[in-house]
């Protein structure tokens, strides 16, 4: 299984953020072209909360984004012009924001979606991988059989704060 990541770093103690894109869009790529004038609008509609869900959290809220269709549209379309042609055969999607975005890039490149799930959520034969968080341990299943060896797979999450989630994901798909 090949793996490729998706989502921003969050800044330091930002667990539970909802941005999918970074919080300022660059002027001009590495390469000296513009950036997309997309990130712009999409930088725009994502709410930042101050100390939610506790203290010290600065939490990027997405709903915002999602109630506005076109630029909804833009963060999809920006991520499917990313991964189509790739060959990518699955989007795996973290539980739950990854479910937001994921299976409409899964659709857009025609690939499959694979639910990752915190436990007790998905019926049937599952395996699993349990990881350390910022605040104690978590884990995530996946159905036996969701991807075959060789299968080149995006993970979609919400934000990458310590990648414990990440990592977790990255094992679970490997191990299948």
């Amino acid at each position: 299984v090949g793996i490729t990541g998706m989502g921003e770093q969050g800044t330091s103690g930002s667990e539970g953020g909802g941005s999918m894109v970074e919080a300022q869009a660059p002027a001009k790529k590495g390469d000296g072209r513009a950036a997309d004038p997309r990130l712009q609008g999409i930088s725009d509609a994502i709410r930042v909360v101050p100390h939610f869900p506790k203290p010290g959290i600065m939490f990027n809220d997405i709903t915002a984004l999602l109630l506005r269709p076109g630029v909804f549209k833009d963060a999809v379309d920006m991520f499917v012009e990313r991964y189509r042609g790739m060959g990518i055969a699955a989007v795996a999607g973290i539980e739950a924001r990854g479910f937001i975005f994921g299976p409409a890039i899964a659709l857009a490149i025609g690939a499959k979606f694979i639910p990752l799930r915190k436990p007790g959520k998905l019926p049937g034969e599952v395996i699993s991988e349990t990881y350390t968080l910022e605040y104690g341990t978590d884990c995530l299943e996946m159905h036996v059989g969701a991807v075959e060896p060789g299968d080149r797979v995006v993970v979609v999450d919400d934000l990458v704060a310590t990648g414990g989630t990440l990592s977790a994901a990255i094992k679970l798909l490997e191990e299948a």
